[in-house]
């Protein structure tokens, strides 16, 4: 495909910073290419500076981040992007304010994994979620789950907190081995709740990757295939 009929993918970044770069590798490994021409162009706006989704979900007290990402949407619409995606689970809460703010697709990563999990995973009933707290508290997947007659399966409270911990562990940087630890020990929480499969639903959690206890889905991995494939206009892919 030629450089002029490829789309440009426009992320709404930051949320954490090391997460979108990290989406962003994952793209680059996705992409068939023989030389940097075959690459993807990806129009950034890694912004750190989005008002804290825990400070305004969970605490309830934090200034509202949709104004910000329609914003980041409209200025990644301007300069040349054909559609966007957020680069973060949570941040979805807020996916209409971006919609409603540009004239380009948003891809919506809720819907995106929820309808990878029922294509390729059809005979799963029951899912855990590996995520923030502030993702249970939205109802983000329980909804579309719903839906789709899944049950949403989550850690027990204090593995939920522990989870908490790591993404904000990850936040800071520290992604050793007290962190791997303690972020399997909240998998073989949800085997023993009876999950069958977990989506790895925390942008942070994605860059701690390795292999868990748990089968799982990685949402940052299942969205990165999915910009290369609407990119590319290659349709269906199986790189997930």
């Amino acid at each position: 495909m030629s450089q002029t009929t490829e789309k440009i993918v426009g992320i709404i970044g930051g949320m954490g910073p090391e997460a979108t770069v990290d989406l962003m590798q994952r793209i680059i490994a996705l992409t068939p290419a023989l030389d940097d021409m075959d690459h993807i162009r990806c129009i950034v706006d890694n912004n750190p500076k989005v008002p804290s989704r825990i400070k305004a979900i969970i605490e309830g007290k934090g200034e509202d981040p949709g104004p910000c990402m329609a914003d980041m949407g409209k200025r990644l619409e301007s300069w040349g992007a054909h559609f966007l995606v957020i680069a973060c689970n949570t941040a979805h809460y807020y996916y209409d304010a971006v919609q409603n703010a540009v004239n380009i697709p948003v891809i919506n990563l809720i819907d995106l994994v929820s309808d990878h999990l029922t294509s390729h995973f059809p005979e799963q009933g029951r899912v855990g979620i590996l995520a923030s707290p502030a993702v249970a508290m939205t109802g983000l997947y329980a909804k579309r789950f719903e839906k789709l007659g899944i049950r949403d399966i989550w850690p027990d409270p204090e593995y939920q907190e522990r989870l908490l911990g790591v993404i904000k562990s990850v936040k800071k940087g520290n992604t050793g081995s007290e962190i791997q630890d303690a972020y399997h020990k909240v998998c073989e929480n949800l085997l023993q709740k009876g999950a069958q499969t977990a989506i790895v639903a925390c942008t942070e959690l994605s860059v701690l990757g390795g292999d868990l206890p748990i089968n799982a889905i990685d949402a940052a991995q299942v969205l990165a295939a999915k910009i290369v494939q609407t990119a590319k206009n290659t349709g269906n892919r199986n790189d997930m």
